[in-house]
């Protein structure tokens, strides 16, 4: 599959959706998505919309990747520095952050999705990327504090150790239950920024998004 010029296509219509950052753009640009999805949904890699994973998963819609992953950034210039992200999932987000950031752990709950993320990353040998099996919930504090911490799995709070993570001066981006949704739906979730400051935690409520509900314990 010649993905070179899927994937600029799929570039073209994130840039279109309103993402600017061109670290982000080239990250996407730079990333096989079709190599972190079943072949049989290979042809599908690079429209902009979600796919199943295996064990009640998806991998998110690479427009929602990239707005994400331009929030964590906030306009930084070159590389973000430390980076957390809850659920790699297939990993596909976790290679991308991998190009915008210095080092990235992820950690996944799942083990089946944790070994097919290490298989799906292995041939990319990207040395600043670090997998961990765990539950994503207590974040990961032997790598902290992070200059930016990224979920993809929205709960009904976020968990203070994420925020206990985070550096001074720092950003969590991650899907929230907002209120009026049904008690445990994952339905009404939007996404939610979070700045660490001096003067204490600032959060910013987005757009509408669809994401796994986030969970505890490791299966």
């Amino acid at each position: 599959m010649d993905s070179s010029a899927v994937r600029s296509r799929m570039v073209q219509k994130i840039a279109a959706q309103g993402v600017s950052d061109v670290e982000v753009l080239q990250a996407m640009g730079g990333v096989e998505r079709h190599r972190f999805v079943d072949s049989a949904l290979a042809n599908q890699a690079y429209e902009d919309t979600s796919l199943p994973i295996g064990l009640g998963q998806t991998i998110s819609k690479p427009g929602v990747v990239a707005r994400m992953v331009e929030l964590l950034r906030n306009g930084s210039a070159g590389k973000l520095g430390r980076v957390l992200e809850i659920g790699t999932g297939c990993g596909y987000q976790a290679a991308v952050l991998s190009l915008v950031a210095s080092e990235v752990y992820s950690i996944e709950r799942l083990r089946g999705l944790h070994d097919k993320a290490r298989d799906n990353l292995r041939p990319m040998r990207l040395a600043n990327l670090h997998l961990l099996f765990g539950d994503g919930m207590q974040g990961y504090p032997k790598g902290a504090p992070y200059a930016g911490i990224i979920a993809a799995a929205g709960g009904e709070a976020l968990p203070q150790t994420w925020i206990d993570q985070l550096a001074m001066g720092g950003r969590l981006v991650a899907p929230m239950v907002v209120a009026g949704s049904a008690s445990g739906s994952s339905s009404n979730q939007a996404l939610m920024v979070l700045d660490k400051t001096p003067q204490g935690v600032r959060q910013t409520i987005l757009e509408p998004v669809h994401f796994v509900p986030l969970k505890s314990g490791v299966a």
